[in-house]
């Protein structure tokens, strides 16, 4: 049963991918971690040791805090980020739990080197429409939440990856990028441990608008509309990303909670 000061796995997986998710912070041990070098997603890795340092930078925010099992070091860093002032609990089981409960994990080698503040740092070509709104979606919500994104000139994407270590992404001839048939949130989705049925469902919305084969999905059609039409409504790159984060939250919500909700108007009767 949970306590006022921690959370069940399953209550932090309904929170995990919405806009609501708690600042997710590892504090497993070395040895722990290479047992199951796996993180939750949107989780950092932070050392106990420290919470003194940077307890500070999480004033404002809800934490969940994990360790191995639950135990003393979760419980002891989210007590002590309390009494910084900051929102924390700590995670049921632990680290343990929610691995053995099935739920997915993102493997940790696959997140790219992280920048001095903590974030890792993306780069691609500038005009978004689909994949380049969709996969930063998927990074913020799943795998980092204060993921840097940088829009550039397509010659440019890989001259500005190598002097500001970013990591580029959908472009040709680099790691994350089209697979085939996959496009880029496809390769997202199964290289980071996320294949979960909702997210795969949404990824073949994306991969159908994103690749012209509207055949795929019922869906992606709107998807494709209502994609085009931010791009048109923004000139700037950013902005365009922010106004479809909310369109994908609502999308992924749809895909996990709302696919068999059917909308009748007047209520039980079909229009004339």
């Amino acid at each position: 049963m949970s306590s006022y000061t921690s959370i069940s796995s399953d209550k932090l997986s309904r929170l995990i991918g919405t806009a609501r998710a708690p600042t997710l912070i590892d504090v497993r041990i070395d040895e722990d971690f290479a047992a199951d070098p796996r993180l939750i997603p949107g989780a950092m890795r932070r050392s106990h040791r420290d919470v003194q340092d940077w307890a500070p930078r999480l004033t404002g925010q809800s934490v969940v805090v994990v360790c191995q099992k639950g135990l003393k070091l979760s419980e002891g860093t989210a007590a002590w980020l309390r009494q910084s002032g900051v929102a924390a609990e700590s995670l049921e089981g632990g680290h343990l739990a929610w691995t053995e409960s099935q739920k997915p994990a993102v493997p940790a080698d696959k997140v790219p080197k992280r920048d001095g503040r903590g974030r890792t740092v993306w780069v691609t070509r500038e005009r978004p429409k689909i994949d380049r709104i969709a996969c930063p979606w998927l990074i913020r919500r799943f795998v980092d939440p204060a993921a840097v994104f940088l829009f550039v000139k397509s010659s440019e994407v890989e001259a500005v990856a190598d002097r500001f270590e970013a990591t580029p992404f959908d472009i040709e001839n680099v790691f994350w990028s089209h697979r085939g048939e996959l496009c880029t949130f496809d390769v997202m989705v199964r290289e980071f441990g996320l294949s979960t049925p909702p997210l795969e469902r949404l990824a073949t919305m994306v991969r159908a608008a994103d690749t012209a084969r509207l055949d795929l999905s019922p869906e992606a059609p709107g998807l494709l509309a209502a994609s085009l039409g931010l791009s048109r409504m923004f000139d700037d790159d950013l902005e365009q990303l922010n106004a479809g984060m909310l369109l994908y939250d609502a999308l992924y919500r749809w895909c996990r909670d709302a696919t068999g909700e059917t909308h009748n108007w007047p209520a039980g009767k079909a229009k004339p």
